[in-house]
């Protein structure tokens, strides 16, 4: 089976320009963290047939393509994983920020490095993972992209935003790349 790449992906930069997979990534921006938890496979419209997931995914497509090299992908539910080829993992498992956190945390230490969580807001340790979030020099602006009624998924995610400096944006599947885009000053 071959593996797909994403147009302007890490792994489509690297493979262009006969680089490795860490230099390319020397050339990043911004890392977006993707929740791939179980939830993130519900439809929360009723006119739509794609799920959180599917909507993350497009928008991540579209982005990379628009900032080829510039985007590193983190998708994460039990354990958090870099995803050279731009495709988050098929979602399963719990919603382990604080080990995300912890695992893009030594990019914290490039200024100016851009951090967006796109989550629907249920970490399996809300306490932990606000705790790591203190820590980040660099801001951590959220995505929310749950049931609009969650509001206790809206609280953390807030919060989180709130404690690193970061944004809190609410957005409705079909809009996640344009949001990013905002996020990203473009």
């Amino acid at each position: 089976m071959k593996t797909q790449i994403v147009t302007g992906s890490i792994a489509d930069l690297a493979t262009k320009n006969n680089q490795s997979i860490a230099e390319t990534f020397l050339s990043c921006d911004c890392i977006v963290i993707v929740d791939i938890s179980g939830s993130m496979h519900e439809i929360d419209r009723a006119n739509t047939n794609k799920t959180r997931y599917e909507y993350a995914c497009e928008a991540l497509r579209d982005l990379q393509g628009s900032m080829p090299g510039k985007i590193a992908v983190i998708s994460f539910s039990d354990n958090p994983q870099f995803e050279p080829t731009g495709i988050p993992r098929t979602p399963y498992g719990n919603t382990e920020l604080d080990k995300a956190l912890k695992f893009v945390k030594i990019a914290d230490n490039i200024p100016d490095m851009k951090f967006i969580l796109i989550s629907d807001g249920w970490p399996s340790n809300e306490k932990l993972a606000l705790d790591v979030a203190k820590t980040f020099k660099n801001k951590i602006d959220v995505i929310f992209v749950g049931n609009e009624h969650d509001i206790e998924a809206i609280r953390f995610m807030n919060e989180l935003a709130k404690i690193s400096g970061g944004k809190q944006i609410t957005a409705e599947s079909a809009l996640i790349a344009e949001k990013m885009q905002y996020l990203l000053g473009g």
